[in-house]
């Protein structure tokens, strides 16, 4: 297990923006992890778990502390009761993948969504009417003070829309095992080719690169106050597309993309600053015609202050 210093993580996220990483280590094993936080205690560093890096935001003055980024990536079957249990490391794709060519369905509905199982279980990734806590049955984690690992079941996590206990930062996800429905060959044949379906059908509406992603979340009902056509819409993009900005709006090398008008996505030389510019002027512009604020859904990494109006 080796721990780097002074590591470029602007190379490890999607917005590829972000400055350096005071420490940085990739644990293979669930005992190099507990290195790891065991070094991070000894410190008292800050620790940042990187996944994938789809929906997060990195400061340009990097994170003072550790970053984490899992390489556990084993996938184990228990065909008997129908579980399968995958490390944090392991990409959302990859297990679908795994599940479906051994005949297990279910995860699939979240095809071509980019990150990691850690990352995934952190912020209870959700498509339609599907959220991945629907499937989760139980977990290994680690406690960050101590370096215990506990097992834990699904209750435990408190999950919400974009939302567990993770969030508290006090604990970190090892392993995930998720319940999934068998098929016969016939139903995997069919979960495959909708796994091939919502794939494109996602990269034909949304950036697949350079992006963190939906930028701001949708609106909680008390926070609507007044109606389009009698409806109370908390669809955070369809103020958005309201104003025009798609493929138009930009500040520096970031600009509002044009297949989606809550997706910001990042051109050669873009900085961190750029995208919370340009987040910013959207948030306004929102406000001026609707009487709204929009809040920020992707996670801010290394921030001393939030840098956007709450």
């Amino acid at each position: 297990m080796k721990i780097q210093e002074n590591i470029s993580l602007s190379d490890k996220n999607w917005f590829k923006t972000g400055g350096l990483a005071r420490f940085y280590s990739e644990p293979k094993t669930e005992q190099d992890l507990v290195s790891c936080i065991q070094f991070a205690t000894e410190k008292d560093l800050d620790i940042f778990m990187l996944g994938g890096g789809a929906n997060i935001l990195i400061s340009d003055d990097g994170f003072d502390g550790l970053v984490i980024h899992p390489e556990l990536k084993d996938i184990i079957f228990n065909d008997d009761a129908h579980l399968v249990t995958a490390g944090a490391g392991v990409t959302i794709q990859d297990l679908i993948d795994a599940c479906l060519d051994n005949k297990l369905v279910g995860l699939e509905e979240f095809s071509g969504i980019p990150g990691t199982v850690g990352g995934s279980v952190y912020i209870n990734i959700h498509y339609l009417d599907y959220f991945l806590s629907n499937f989760l049955v139980k977990a290994c984690v680690i406690e960050k003070t101590t370096g215990a690992l506990l097992d834990v079941d699904a209750s435990w996590f408190n999950f919400g829309y974009d939302q567990s206990k993770l969030f508290e930062k006090n604990y970190f996800l090892v392993t995930a095992t998720f319940k999934l429905n068998p098929v016969d060959g016939l139903g995997a044949a069919y979960a495959k080719g909708r796994r091939d379906e919502t794939i494109r059908h996602r990269n034909r509406r949304y950036p697949m690169s350079n992006t963190c992603g939906s930028f701001f979340r949708n609106f909680h009902k008390h926070e609507l106050s007044c109606a389009i056509n009698c409806k109370k819409l908390p669809y955070v993009a369809y103020y958005l597309d309201k104003l025009g900005i798609k493929g138009e709006l930009a500040v520096g090398n970031v600009i509002v993309s044009h297949q989606h008008a809550n997706m910001l996505v990042t051109q050669q030389g873009a900085t961190s600053a750029q995208v919370i510019a340009l987040a910013r002027k959207m948030q306004q512009m929102v406000s001026e015609q609707f009487c709204l604020t929009p809040h920020v859904e992707c996670q801010l990494v290394g921030f001393k202050e939030n840098p956007f109006t709450v």
